[in-house]
C-alpha cells in the first residue's frame, strides 16, 4: 500500500476512534520521576531506557508471593475486604478445594453488592463443570468465556488464548502472576506420583500501577461485551469504552517501588514483553537467573542469552525436570546444546512440576507474570508481567530462585548431555521440529 493511502487510511481511522486514541495516549503518557536522584539504583543504565519509554511508575508497594501458600489466602482476604468491585481473570479454574474456596469469596462478595467479574479462558478453563459456573452465576458472579472451543483446528484464533492471571480488588489491590486458580497440590494425571507443590509465583501491588492493571482488565471485559452485544446494546456498549479518564483520581506518588504493567495481546502490545527481556538481558552486566516453565526462546533471545556469556554475565536458567508434555519437553532439550557450550548453566526443577515464569538481571530488575519464553506466549496468547526495577524485590527473588536451584532441582552437565545417544538426539529436534511446523502452520513464525 502506498503511503498516500496508508496516511488517508490512518487519518481516517484516527477520526473514527477519538476517545481510543485519547485513552492510549493518556495510558502510554511518561510518568514524572519524583525519586530522589542521589540513591544509587535509581542511576543505574537500566533504568534511564525504562523512563524513556515512559512505561514504569514510581509509589507501588510490589508484594512477592511464593506459590499458591501465599497467593491464595492474599487474594481471599481482599476479596473478603472488598467495597465495589473485583475482576478476575485466570487461565485455569479447577474445581478443587482451592477452586470452591475462591468461588465462596466471590459469592460473598456478590452478597455484599460488590460487582464481581470472572473471565477464564475457553480452552484452559474448558473442562470447568457446568455445576460450579452455574453456582458462581446463581451467585451473582458475571462469568465470562474468552474464546469458547466449538469444535478445534490449528488455526490463529483458537491459539490466541487468554493466558494471563490477574485480579484487581476496589481499584486499590492487584494480583499479577503465573498462578491460576488450581491447588498446587492438583497435578491432574500425575495425582499418584507423590510430587510437592507446584513451583511458581505471584506478585500484590498497590499503588499506581493498580490503575494500569485495572484499565487492562476492564478493557478486555468491554470487548467481550461488546461481542455478545446485538443491536442498541452495542451502540451502548460502545459508548462504554474505559478511558483512563475514567479511573478515580490518584495523588502523584512519590518514594515507593518503581514498576512497569507488561502486557501480550495481538494489538499494540504485540512484542512488548519480549522487547523487555532482551532490554534487561542487553543491559546485564553480572548475573542472570531466567525460571521458566516452557522454554522455547527464539533467535534473538537466544543471541541475547549467548551475547551475557559473551561479556562475562553469569546466565542459570531453571526450567521443568518433568515431562508434563513430551513435545515441548524434547524439543527444549535440542537447545541445550548450544546455550551449555557458551558457558549458561541449566538446572531442571526435580521436586515437582515448575510452572514460574520469572526472572532477575543483576540489582536492579526482576519480573515475575503469566509469559513464558514459547512461541505461544510470546505469538500468541494475551500475557500480562510485572517489571520490578527495585534490589530489595530482586534480592529476594534471587534468593528464591538460589534456593529452589541447590536444593530441588539438577544441573545439566555439559559432558554428559554431549554423551546423548545419536536416537536420543534425533527425538530431541523432530520434536523441535515438529513445534516449529505447528507455527509455522499457524501462520506466526515471526521470529520462530
Amino acid at each position: 500500500m502506498c503511503r498516500r493511502r496508508l496516511a488517508r487510511r490512518n487519518l481516517s481511522d484516527n477520526h473514527g476512534m477519538s476517545r481510543i486514541s485519547h485513552s492510549a495516549q493518556a495510558e502510554d503518557a511518561p510518568v514524572r520521576d519524583t525519586a530522589t536522584t542521589g540513591e544509587p539504583l535509581y542511576r543505574h543504565h537500566m533504568l534511564r531506557w525504562a523512563w524513556r519509554r515512559g512505561k514504569p511508575t514510581t509509589g507501588n508497594t510490589v508484594r512477592l508471593l511464593h506459590g499458591g501458600q501465599d497467593f491464595f489466602p492474599a487474594l481471599i482476604a481482599a476479596i473478603d475486604q472488598a467495597a465495589f468491585q473485583v475482576m478476575l481473570e485466570t487461565y485455569i479454574y479447577a474445581d478443587d478445594e482451592v477452586g470452591r474456596a475462591v468461588a465462596d469469596a466471590l459469592i460473598r462478595a456478590a452478597a455484599r453488592g460488590v460487582a464481581v467479574r470472572v473471565t477464564v479462558d475457553g480452552f484452559g478453563a474448558g473442562d470447568m463443570p457446568a455445576e460450579l459456573a452455574e453456582r458462581l452465576r446463581a451467585g451473582g458472579v458475571r462469568l465470562r468465556v474468552y474464546r469458547a472451543l466449538r469444535g478445534f483446528r490449528l488455526a490463529r484464533r483458537h491459539l490466541r488464548r487468554l493466558h494471563r492471571k490477574i485480579a484487581v480488588i476496589d481499584r486499590h489491590i492487584a494480583f499479577v502472576g503465573g498462578i491460576n486458580i488450581i491447588d498446587d497440590h492438583n497435578h491432574g494425571p500425575f495425582e499418584g506420583a507423590n510430587l510437592g507443590p507446584r513451583y511458581d509465583f505471584a506478585v500484590q501491588v498497590s499503588g499506581p500501577l493498580v490503575d494500569r492493571i485495572a484499565l487492562s482488565a476492564e478493557r478486555l471485559w468491554w470487548r467481550l461485551s461488546l461481542r455478545e452485544a446485538r443491536g442498541s446494546e452495542r451502540a451502548a456498549a460502545v459508548a462504554d469504552y474505559p478511558l483512563v479518564t475514567d479511573l478515580p483520581p490518584r495523588p502523584e506518588a512519590t518514594g515507593g517501588i518503581r514498576a512497569a504493567l507488561l502486557l501480550r495481546d495481538n494489538l499494540r502490545n504485540r512484542r512488548t514483553i519480549e522487547r523487555e527481556y532482551l532490554r534487561a538481558l542487553g543491559a546485564a552486566r553480572h548475573d542472570v537467573i531466567l525460571a521458566n516453565a516452557y522454554f522455547l526462546p527464539g533467535h534473538k533471545m537466544r543471541r541475547a542469552l549467548l551475547a551475557c556469556r559473551q561479556r562475562g554475565v553469569r546466565v542459570r536458567l531453571l526450567l521443568q525436570g518433568m515431562v508434563e508434555y513430551r513435545l515441548q519437553h524434547y524439543a527444549t532439550h535440542a537447545l541445550y546444546a548450544s546455550l551449555l557450550e557458551a558457558g549458561v548453566e541449566i538446572y531442571e526443577y526435580a521436586e515437582s512440576f515448575l510452572h514460574a515464569k520469572v526472572g532477575v538481571v543483576d540489582e536492579a530488575w526482576a519480573t515475575v507474570g503469566s509469559s513464558n519464553m514459547d512461541p505461544f506466549s510470546l505469538l500468541l496468547a494475551r500475557e500480562a508481567n510485572v517489571a520490578v526495577y527495585d534490589a530489595a524485590f530482586a534480592a529476594e527473588l534471587r534468593e528464591a530462585l538460589e534456593r529452589a536451584i541447590a536444593h530441588r532441582s539438577v544441573r545439566v552437565l555439559p559432558d554428559v548431555h554431549a554423551r546423548r545417544s545419536p536416537l536420543h538426539r534425533l527425538g530431541n529436534w523432530t520434536a523441535y521440529m515438529l513445534l516449529r511446523l505447528g507455527v509455522i502452520i499457524a501462520g506466526v513464525t515471526g521470529r520462530y
